[in-house]
């Protein structure tokens, strides 16, 4: 992997994009997406759709969502401490003494996240799990009109961004789902060899996948793909405690997964395996027996059925500040979607009817 990809991961995993904001991160795609791609726009959601051999009729969607988990400013109480709602799917035990930046319109706001200190909890209390009315974000303000000058009930709060790398070309990092995404589809539209490209490739950054898919749904009306593919995380079981007979055998550093099950289509898995292999690309295999909760879902359900597919990055400690994954695995995805891509032309038999 080229130092260049390296350091645009970086700067994607550093990046607040709390789901619903993600201006900020748009800018960041756009620019490092001018350099390969014919064309690019963002849709009133903020989707930023990437586009490359536009003019080709036949047409491949490749998603993976900017956005990330945060919170939002509920209510602020006579002493200037701020209260919280979560914004998509926090375990509270990872927010307790983090470091915060509220997103407020004169600009950002730094504060921590502060809780009763364990010597003054009741033993009751330290037996239970906190609830998002226990904890609060201290700015350091003496009263209420300090922070209520600024902050406004419905801004978005963000944990101050992590980025670590440890051995075996692992990182840990802030919102690894989903930006691990984000790079491998538009890696995948970088690498994939002009002269062997018969379709339309749109790679598409989307929005608020954390607050219910909204912007790959929009995002395949846009771009009106024959093929869709979503491109997230998915829970690494090669930690402690987690039972593989329930969850699978799902490595970090194993290669990339390739997803089975009702929400992805049989032969768009068949023929990404198949390139796989043919191209001696570590993958692994995960099962699904519904909806996957990812982009995937609405993108197969779409207009009036799309081929779908989605492929995923095994993610240890899923929804935290310490997401952990394999750089390894990201080249070894982009690779096999860029030669998926190549693969495919007009005659492909994943759309000859059946019927």
């Amino acid at each position: 992997m080229e130092l260049k990809q390296r350091e645009f991961f970086k700067k994607l995993s550093t990046t607040p994009s709390i789901t619903g904001h993600e201006e900020l991160i748009g800018e960041v795609i756009r620019d490092y997406a001018k350099d390969f791609a014919d064309d690019i726009r963002t849709d009133v959601m903020e989707n930023v759709i990437i586009g490359k051999n536009t003019q080709a009729p036949f047409r491949v969607m490749l998603a993976g969502h900017c956005d990330q988990i945060g919170l939002t400013v509920q209510y602020i109480d006579e002493q200037g401490y701020i209260y919280v709602i979560d914004r998509g799917g926090w375990d509270i035990q990872n927010l307790i003494g983090q470091h915060v930046i509220v997103w407020a319109k004169s600009g950002p706001i730094p504060g921590v996240i502060g809780r009763k200190p364990i010597h003054i909890l009741k033993p009751e209390e330290r037996k239970q799990v906190p609830s998002m009315s226990d904890i609060w974000i201290d700015v350091g303000a003496s009263k209420a009109e300090e922070v209520t000058s600024k902050v406004r009930v419905g801004d978005p709060i963000s944990l101050k961004s992590t980025y670590s790398e440890l051995w075996n070309d692992r990182i840990a990092c802030m919102a690894a789902d989903d930006r691990t995404g984000v790079w491998v589809v538009l890696e995948a539209m970088r690498r994939a060899d002009p002269s062997k490209l018969k379709c339309a490739v749109y790679s598409v950054a989307t929005v608020q996948e954390e607050a219910g898919m909204r912007g790959a749904e929009a995002a395949i009306y846009s771009v009106n793909p024959h093929i869709a593919i979503a491109v997230d995380v998915t829970h690494a079981t090669d930690v402690p405690s987690v039972d593989k007979r329930q969850q699978g055998d799902l490595q970090v550093g194993k290669g990339a997964i390739i997803e089975r099950g009702p929400n992805t289509c049989t032969a768009v898995e068949d023929l990404m395996i198949e390139t796989a292999e043919k191209n001696a690309i570590p993958y692994q295999i995960e099962t699904h027996s519904e909806n996957t909760h990812t982009d995937a879902y609405v993108m197969q359900v779409a207009r009036g059925g799309v081929a779908t597919g989605l492929l995923s990055i095994p993610n240890r400690y899923m929804h935290s500040p310490v997401e952990l994954f394999s750089m390894e695995d990201l080249d070894g995805a982009a690779d096999l979607l860029a030669r998926f891509l190549e693969s495919l032309d007009e005659n492909s038999p994943l759309f000859f009817q059946k019927y």
